[in-house]
């Protein structure tokens, strides 16, 4: 006797019958985004546990997804957009604002696919130069100081006169003290713990020596030495208790080259090469 069959559509209509209430089952259509998952890992070729796997996931998760019984959690939308090699608007079937053109942008277009093939060149390089421009004012504020390569000795240097040679150094101007005029390194320990071997010191030019004050912090030359050092009554005072003061009387002519105003910090106030190239395309490569 052959096997009883059911007919679970209504006449005409071919619709599916919902068990429980005897009427027309609602079709159901998945999330966007539940099928563009589905899609999308297809394209790359990636099973669901792979996937899954790769986002730190459990293993039913992404099927879950698929099948529109659960949804991604929003953490994890931009490491499954890298992994399927899809932005933000695919996964989620949004136009892409940055694709979307004004109406003026597409008469521009226009206009531009009528011009010869030479007109198209000159409107390329005058683009490209108009952008340099820009691109180059909107940077950040950089300033130019001479970096002086023998350092202040933080106890025992080298023989230098400072003034021999210097190499440009570009600073971003909000980072660093407006009465900067130039860069020493510090070479030694002696003014540990507030500057140490290998830092870099903005320092503040005084001529004539009679601005610095009893106390703070300055660049000298003693004989053909350059030291850091706390001017003090009787001399040079270092930090470091390990080391003796250099005393006025036992000194040869000692010539203040300026105050130390501080430290710079290399990964925060030494411009990046990008934005020198930004600010050399403006000021050039003169001071």
């Amino acid at each position: 006797m052959p096997r009883r069959t059911f007919d679970r559509s209504t006449p005409g209509t071919g619709s599916v019958i919902d068990m429980k209430t005897g009427k027309p089952a609602v079709k159901t259509t998945l999330p966007i985004i539940c099928e563009r998952i589905r899609h999308y890992r297809e394209l790359a070729g990636m099973e669901q546990k792979e996937l899954a796997a790769r986002l730190g996931i459990t293993g039913n998760s992404v099927s879950n997804w698929e099948n529109g019984r659960s949804r991604p959690d929003i953490n994890l939308i931009p490491g499954l957009c890298e992994l399927l090699h899809v932005t933000l608007y695919e996964l989620f079937d949004m136009e892409d604002p940055n694709l979307i053109l004004t109406h003026g942008e597409q008469l521009h277009i226009d206009t531009y696919r009528q011009l010869s093939a030479g007109n198209r060149y000159a409107v390329d390089t005058l683009t490209d130069s108009l952008l340099a421009v820009q691109k180059a004012q909107e940077s950040p504020g950089i300033r130019q100081l001479p970096f002086y390569e023998r350092k202040l000795a933080a106890g025992i240097g080298d023989p230098t006169e400072f003034e021999e040679s210097s190499a440009p150094l570009f600073l971003y101007d909000a980072q660093i003290d407006r009465r900067a005029d130039c860069v020493f390194g510090v070479n030694g320990d002696s003014m540990e713990p507030e500057y140490h071997d290998g830092d870099l010191v903005l320092v503040e030019r005084i001529p004539d020596g009679s601005d610095l004050s009893e106390g703070e912090t300055g660049a000298f030359i003693i004989g053909n030495e350059t030291y850091i050092k706390n001017l003090g009554k009787d001399g040079l005072h270092s930090l470091n208790p390990d080391y003796r003061t250099i005393l006025f009387h036992e000194a040869d002519t000692v010539y203040l080259i300026g105050r130390v105003l501080g430290r710079l910090d290399p990964d925060h106030d030494i411009a990046r090469p990008e934005d020198v190239e930004r600010y050399k395309a403006i000021h050039g490569n003169g001071r």
